[in-house]
């Protein structure tokens, strides 16, 4: 079950995560890359539209991209959809759902328009492939998605600028509306990355207008790797049910702490109680089965009324949910939405259909 949550990602989280559950040579000064990294500006990010320099406020303090960037490296895990979907191409990705060539999934592979395929960079929890990035030349490095620390942060700011994860949310707990207007500044285009989230926006809205039932309903994702995991409110997974219109369960922060999801123990499993639980699944017949089993969990109402959605977790649609980005989720919203749909209608015999493709 270790897909579900991308081994990589819990791997390279795992000094904040699992309590839950070489130095490399400078290759150019501040002025050689064009940037400036001003630890003392906290909270403020300044720019006009389409203008330069920018300034963007991060976790380690705040970045000054000088110029519009033209070899982009992402090692923030989905940031790469953001770049493309703003009309650029990174020289470079870092691989997480190990699905894809350049990191690119089905929803995001039309925008290279003709373009290079990225380099994959890997990230096997002992931090980013410093000298790879270095050799591709970046004059801007984007890890907003991601749970860089300081002393990598300080290492691949002598290669380039570097946008590092927002301080106000958890790692890997950037919003991808966030994310996208974030990316958006820095390549000098906030007005087209405010179109973009808008376009998002409005599917969202029209689904909750198509179906009124998910208005505060309770909701909750979970899989079920090395027990019952659920992710809290800063996973991308979670802010889809919000999205859409659910409340997630009472408690649900304080019970798995300040991650982006953990193990709860058999006599939590009243966070999973409720009006409708998706789960993120290897096999749908054989985990659902797996998990009905287990009494804790399978004489809960959530079960016996059939209120469950159950999603592959390592199909193109469990990969887009999974993203949750600017470009993912059109692409996964239209697939989910019947299935919550299906689960909340209140009644235990209608069957919860698997998306066609």
């Amino acid at each position: 079950m270790a897909r579900t949550l991308r081994t990589d990602r819990l791997v390279a989280a795992s000094a904040s995560v699992l309590l839950l559950f070489a130095t490399v040579s400078a290759c150019g000064s501040d002025s050689d890359t064009g940037a400036k990294q001003d630890s003392a500006e906290q909270g403020k990010d300044t720019a006009a539209a389409g203008s330069y320099p920018v300034t963007i406020a991060h976790k380690f303090g705040s970045t000054t991209v000088d110029s519009e960037p033209r070899r982009i490296v992402t090692v923030g895990l989905t940031d790469q959809d953001a770049v493309l979907a703003l009309g650029k191409v990174p020289v470079g990705t870092t691989e997480w759902l190990g699905a894809y060539k350049g990191a690119l999934g089905p929803w995001a592979e039309a925008e290279l328009d003709g373009g290079a395929t990225p380099t994959l960079l890997k990230d096997t929890g002992t931090g980013p492939q410093t000298e790879r990035i270095a050799a591709l030349k970046p004059d801007l490095i984007i890890a907003l998605y991601s749970g860089l620390t300081k002393e990598q942060y300080t290492t691949l700011s002598k290669f380039a600028p570097v946008l590092a994860q927002p301080k106000q949310y958890n790692d890997y707990g950037i919003p991808w509306e966030l994310q996208t207007e974030t990316i958006g500044k820095a390549l000098g285009k906030e007005a087209e990355a405010k179109k973009l989230v808008d376009g998002v926006e409005a599917r969202f809205t029209k689904a909750r207008e198509e179906n009124p039932g998910f208005d505060g309903a309770s909701g909750v994702m979970a899989t079920p790797y090395e027990g019952m995991f659920v992710f809290g409110s800063q996973d991308p997974r979670s802010r889809i049910l919000t999205s859409y219109g659910f409340a997630l369960p009472d408690g649900l922060d304080k019970a798995i702490g300040d991650k982006f999801g953990a193990n709860i123990s058999k006599e939590r499993t009243d966070l999973l109680n409720q009006k409708v639980a998706v789960w993120f699944v290897e096999d749908v017949e054989k985990n659902a089965e797996k998990l009905h089993q287990d009494p804790t969990y399978g004489d809960l109402d959530v079960v016996k009324q059939g209120r469950e959605v159950f999603v592959a977790e390592t199909s193109d649609f469990g990969n887009a949910l999974s993203m949750g980005t600017v470009l993912s989720l059109p692409y996964a919203l239209d697939r989910l939405a019947p299935m919550l749909a299906a689960a909340v209608d209140g009644d235990p015999a209608t069957k919860v259909e698997q998306p066609a493709s």
